[in-house]
């Protein structure tokens, strides 16, 4: 009995088959075109459609929507409405912090993080973000993945598949403390496994045991050493389970048996470059103190933001680097407080090391949550989730410097002026980046996918 593809082969001189093997083709071609191989090094860098603002992204990930009215979007009519009724309910609540004008720009920022705001003529503020989900998991995932129903690629994933990365014995996306559960929001989905991101560390606190994060060095990371064997007998071990592997590509999924044999392939290269980046005994103490990785509350924040400038110095495509959590329904003044007072200080220090070694021109820097939060009280001393309007700020990467752009309402419910989706932001991203949001699709399923699905505008008024 024959197969289909039996068919195909001796069916019309195999004219069918010749047809199949050409779709087949297609549907692995990359951002660059059709025919484009990308089978023999799926990580080889590409070049972008256009000349690129960016080469690389940091996206440090606010999880838990922090509050874009006690930050970064000053509204005098706030405190002078306080106590009124807000426009969806409830009793408007005035910032407890401070905002003043930063830098030569003016820049209106909050004293929630002062030394952020030292850097203020190197931010461009969007204030105008809003996106489709009031709640936690499906406005994280859309903001990684531009939908919150499906399963789809997230937006690492899709930069190292458009773009390829600089070091082939690195992961071109790393995701650093990702939140427990969140893998989605790293993955690579339909795309090829070899452009997930790769996760370092958790949610807990096992990131800040690994030894080798001590900045005296020590014993290596424990997810990627193999104490127990020798690199010989380790490759032989690799070999062996890859035959295994391409024994199942004929009979199976080959694209997805191929990605595993890619991604066994980069582990194993991964274990001397990996420990060695992750291992800061190198680094000079007013670098650590600069980061405050070497004393609480900064530690751990510190020491993962400048492991993302070692990241992004070797050649790590899109680092992101997730800090929680901002989800003050109470406790507002105390916990946004103690949130920030652990991040301000690292996030200052990485604008400033990467300005000083000449990487932010070409560094994407991105810093912002999944929502803001109302500016309506929440048990007296909280606020709610906002999706209609919220904060994200960039900085370098070939946006302007000292520049904000769109605005929510005079209490800042929900975005007026130049509204920015999350679907524009994407689009934004990636033009930084050289890419056409538009052009950046991979075929599954019988149909072409992008990022931005069939929405997103570049916010062309940011770019420098």
């Amino acid at each position: 009995m024959y197969t289909r593809r039996d068919l195909l082969k001796h069916t019309s001189a195999g004219f069918g088959y010749l047809a199949l093997a050409g779709l087949a083709s297609l549907s692995r071609s990359s951002a660059l075109g059709a025919g484009a191989d990308v089978a023999a090094n799926p990580l080889s860098p590409k070049p972008p459609h256009f000349p690129a603002k960016a080469k690389r992204v940091i996206f440090l990930c606010m999880q838990g929507g922090p509050s874009h009215v006690d930050t970064f979007d000053y509204k005098p009519a706030l405190a002078s409405d306080d106590g009124k009724r807000g426009k969806y309910g409830g009793a408007l609540l005035k910032s407890p912090w401070q905002f003043r004008q930063r830098g030569d720009s003016g820049l209106w920022i909050s004293d929630l993080f002062p030394e952020v705001a030292k850097h203020a003529d190197e931010m461009c503020l969007i204030r105008s973000m809003h996106c489709d989900q009031p709640v936690h998991p499906g406005a994280t995932t859309q903001m990684h993945t531009g939908t919150a129903q499906f399963v789809r690629p997230s937006l690492g994933a899709w930069t190292l598949y458009g773009l390829g990365t600089e070091n082939e014995s690195l992961p071109g996306f790393v995701s650093l403390s990702p939140p427990a559960g969140s893998s989605r929001n790293y993955s690579s989905a339909f795309l090829p496994a070899i452009y997930g991101g790769t996760k370092v560390g958790g949610s807990g606190g096992r990131f800040a045991q690994a030894a080798r994060f001590n900045t005296g060095g020590g014993q290596a990371v424990p997810d990627i050493s193999n104490p127990k064997r020798t690199t010989d007998q380790q490759r032989r071990q690799l070999d062996f389970i890859q035959s295994l592997n391409r024994s199942q590509m004929p009979a199976g999924d080959g694209a997805n048996v191929e990605g595993v044999i890619q991604s066994y392939e980069l582990a194993f290269r991964m274990q001397d470059a990996m420990p060695e980046l992750m291992d800061l005994s190198g680094e000079d103490q007013r670098t650590i103190s600069m980061y405050g990785a070497d004393s609480d509350p900064t530690r751990t924040f510190g020491r993962q933001c400048l492991l993302a400038r070692r990241f992004a110095e070797a050649g790590v495509r899109f680092i992101e680097v997730t800090h929680g959590n901002w989800d003050q329904h109470t406790r507002l003044t105390e916990d946004h407080a103690a949130r920030a007072e652990a991040c301000d200080q690292p996030i200052a220090a990485l604008l400033a090391d990467l300005k000083q070694r000449d990487m932010l021109k070409d560094t994407l820097v991105m810093w912002g949550g999944e929502f803001g939060r109302t500016p309506s009280a929440q048990n007296g001393n909280g606020r709610n989730h906002n999706n209609k309007g919220y904060t994200l700020w960039m900085a370098g990467g070939g946006t302007k410097g000292g520049f904000s752009y769109g605005a929510t309402d005079e209490h800042g419910f929900e975005a007026v002026e130049n509204p920015c989706h999350v679907h524009d932001w994407h689009a934004t991203v990636l033009h930084l980046l050289g890419l056409d949001h538009t052009r950046l699709t991979y075929r599954y399923a019988g149909r072409d996918f992008r990022l931005t699905d069939v929405y997103g505008n570049v916010a062309t008024d940011i770019i420098a």
